[in-house]
């Protein structure tokens, strides 16, 4: 397959509905096996003049959901933020809030994962009473709010908390700085979104 030209760069959107169109539609393109954008150095050079992302995703560190192909987005497509079970810090906070303020990107997207190893973590934590020492104790930290709503009992706490976590995530995402007012205007939208690790599909929560 042939990377695409310098032609092929990508163009600005604006609109949040038409950048959730194009992420849902390069998820097509990556299930059906027809991807376009193969990531190679010609597109890279093509974009290295300047960027006009039109998203930023969050999503999880897990080496089974890489962003750009899962949604099929080339070289200066989208902005991509990655922690474990796409927990928020102040970092991430900052850099939505600078890909909203500073590069306009019409759409944030908090994307969870089927059989999130940081979830079961949590899961398996709180059922023995017991908190990972050091930083994976704040992951932990983070994502039990989602997993005590559910419900340690619940047979499907995993898949139910991920779910969880992601909308609770969306709602994190509406305290950015400027974001609040950027969504009012209707110049951005939230949306959170699930990857099934068996098809390769994303499906929207929000």
């Amino acid at each position: 397959m042939t990377g695409p030209s310098p032609a092929d760069s990508p163009t600005r959107i604006v609109r949040p509905a038409d950048a959730l169109a194009e992420l849902l539609a390069g998820n097509r393109r990556f299930v059906s096996g027809k991807p376009v954008h193969g990531h190679e150095v010609a597109a890279a050079a093509s974009a290295s003049g300047g960027q006009l992302p039109h998203a930023v995703v969050l999503g999880c560190i897990d080496s089974r959901v890489p962003l750009e192909a899962i949604f099929d987005q080339t070289f200066g497509s989208i902005c991509v933020i990655r922690s474990g079970g796409h927990v928020v810090d102040r970092a991430v906070l900052g850099s939505v809030g600078f890909a909203v303020s500073a590069l306009n990107v019409p759409l944030i997207v908090v994307l969870g994962h089927v059989r999130c190893g940081a979830v079961d973590a949590t899961v398996s934590s709180l059922r023995a009473g017991t908190r990972p020492e050091g930083d994976v104790g704040y992951l932990v930290d983070e994502i039990a709010p989602a997993v005590l709503g559910v419900g340690l009992g619940d047979p499907d706490v995993g898949a139910k908390a991920m779910r969880a976590h992601v909308n609770r995530t969306v709602r994190r995402m509406r305290d950015v700085a400027g974001v609040p007012e950027a969504v009012a205007a209707g110049r951005v939208s939230i949306a959170g979104a699930v990857y099934d690790l068996d098809t390769g599909c994303v499906d929207l929560l929000t």
